[in-house]
């Protein structure tokens, strides 16, 4: 027991022996207030009022919320590869004529038999060129006195494409017939030309086809019925993943009459839009974050019929022309990912 219980109770002890005794040196009030029990003062407490802590109201904004979208990015990749600078056909056109100096002599009856069409028509053609070897290379001597004038001025046109091709072409010619003598002007038939590198949709501006700017790399976007062009995209449902909601995305947007393929599964651009509110802190508009799959497309064409979108238009544009069609913050958002041609 501790020792300040020991104590009262001795006390307690000392005064009701002296009140027994008729011995009341202590007022009734000084002895209930003195051992009052510490029970009574807790339940006198308990009993007493609280009253709640007062606080600052503040209005409540109402958090932000976002749908959550996933768009694929089609493309379609360079079919053909970039046309050459001047700087580069001037270079390549040197190094050409640089190998003529350091070959050995071309040694035409390791390759056409004597007095055969093929050994006839080569002797015919090397004439033509002032008994030079090389097709292309103009009035070039690799072996002559002024072999180290090799190369090409400013301004000069010996390594334009087209004249390249035209003597190409030109060589290409078989000029001996079937008998095994040389052919009349007449007699020559003229090989197959190769395509041009510029095609009739990139003649007439069809931004609907495929086969244009054959050497860039085409994006596929698609305009709603609001009139603003974006990439094909749809909500990400609960138990879904981005790349699944991507291709329904293509599916939905640009028919099936295409053949593509996801490149990944990873996200190579997004955007943000933040939700708009009214005066009174309620929704205006939900916010959107929208990530960006890339795909290919290898055969096909987009068939916006019977879309599930509601979209009216679709359009095959390079990087620059994307600029000009998406708005500002939407095209900030994808352009890195977007090559160079």
């Amino acid at each position: 027991m501790a020792a300040s219980s020991r104590g009262s109770n001795a006390a307690a002890a000392l005064l009701r022996s002296k009140l027994s005794e008729g011995q009341s040196s202590i007022c009734a009030s000084c002895r209930s207030a003195q051992f009052r029990s510490y029970s009574s003062a807790a339940e006198a407490s308990a009993q007493a009022p609280v009253e709640p802590p007062k606080y600052n109201e503040f209005p409540q904004t109402p958090p932000a919320e976002y749908r959550i979208k996933s768009g694929i990015i089609l493309t379609r990749a360079p079919l053909l590869t970039r046309a050459l600078t001047p700087f580069e056909n001037a270079f390549f056109f040197y190094q050409k004529r640089l190998n003529e100096r350091l070959v050995l002599p071309f040694k035409h009856t390791l390759f056409f038999k004597k007095d055969t069409a093929g050994d006839l028509d080569w002797r015919i053609k090397f004439a033509e060129r002032g008994n030079i070897t090389a097709k292309e290379l103009g009035r070039y001597y690799a072996r002559g006195r002024n072999a180290w004038n090799d190369e090409l001025l400013v301004g000069s046109t010996l390594s334009d494409e087209g004249r390249l091709r035209e003597i190409l072409l030109k060589d290409a010619e078989s000029r001996v017939t079937e008998d095994g003598e040389e052919a009349k002007a007449d007699e020559i038939v003229p090989v197959e030309r190769p395509m041009d590198r510029i095609t009739n949709a990139d003649k007439t501006n069809d931004v609907k086809r495929l086969d244009r700017k054959l050497d860039r790399t085409l994006y596929l976007i698609v305009k709603d019925s609001n009139g603003v062009w974006q990439f094909p995209a749809v909500d990400v449902p609960t138990d879904g993943n981005l790349h699944e909601a991507a291709a329904h995305a293509l599916e939905s947007a640009a028919g099936v009459n295409m053949n593509t393929w996801m490149v990944g599964r990873v996200p190579v651009a997004h955007m943000v839009r933040k939700p708009e509110f009214n005066e009174d802190n309620t929704f205006k508009r939900r916010g959107e974050k929208v990530f960006f799959l890339k795909g290919r497309i290898m055969a096909g064409q987009a068939d916006l019929e019977d879309n599930k979108l509601g979209l009216i238009d679709f359009n095959w544009l390079t990087k620059e022309e994307l600029k000009e069609k998406l708005s500002e913050k939407y095209f900030h958002s994808v352009r890195n990912m977007m090559a160079d041609r």
